[in-house]
Formats: C-alpha cells, sequence, structure tokens
C-alpha cells in the first residue's frame, strides 16, 4: 500500500501547501511595509480553496484539469492607510504569521503521526 495515496495525507499535503503560500504572502506583507501605497495581501480560506479544487475534479479524461494549486493572493479590503498610503499593520500581520505558524506545526505533527500509525502497523520502529 502506497502511503501517499491516502486521502488524509493528501490532505494534509494540501493543508500544508496552503499554509506554506500563506506564510510568503503574509512575509511580502511585512517586506513592504513602509512601502508607499502598498495594500497588505492575503489568500482566501482554506476550506474554499479546497471546496474550489475539490469542486474542480478531472472526473473523466476528456474533461479538462482544474487548478489544483492553492488560493492566489489578493489585496485586503478596508485596510486603514498611513499617510503615504501603506496599509499594511505589523500587528496585524504578526498575529497572522503567529496563527500561520500554530496551523502548520498542527497539520506537520498530523501528518507525521498518520506515517507513524503505518510504521507501527507494519512492525517498524518510528
Amino acid at each position: 500500500m502506497d502511503l501517499t495515496r491516502s486521502p488524509t495525507i493528501a490532505l494534509a499535503e494540501r493543508r500544508i501547501a496552503w499554509l506554506e503560500e500563506r506564510q510568503r504572502v503574509l512575509a511580502q506583507n511585512i517586506a513592504n511595509a513602509d512601502t508607499p501605497g502598498y495594500l497588505p495581501r492575503d489568500i482566501g480560506a482554506f476550506a474554499q480553496s479546497l471546496s474550489d479544487a475539490m469542486a474542480m475534479a478531472r472526473t473523466a479524461g476528456s474533461h479538462l484539469e482544474g487548478r489544483t494549486g492553492v488560493a492566489r493572493a489578493r489585496a485586503e479590503r478596508g485596510a486603514e492607510r498611513a499617510a503615504n498610503g501603506n496599509g499594511v499593520s505589523l500587528d496585524r500581520e504578526a498575529l497572522k504569521v503567529a496563527d500561520t505558524d500554530t496551523a502548520h506545526a498542527l497539520a506537520t505533527g498530523l501528518y507525521r503521526r498518520w506515517i507513524g500509525l503505518f510504521r507501527t502497523a507494519l512492525g517498524r520502529q518510528q
């Protein structure tokens, strides 16, 4: 049995990829905190990107493939702007980074435990 074909592993991998993309977008926001006119960006919720990917699943060989990547970054609406037009709040971005880091640790922990269950079932050491 190929462990990488498990729906649980596939979901964990998709979640980790989404979290990595979000961390990249948040890092860009922080890097541009002093850029005049820069608006902070974020990606859509994981649940939405997951349902979008599932709705676009290829069900027959003649069908076109849907987009399987993670959500795209878009400018946040309603961001307060500084005098130079910059809308990045370092406090808000730091909270998002911490939340994303916690979610990433949870997803990778679940991934490791799931693989550990298979190793235990096969009688292998972890």
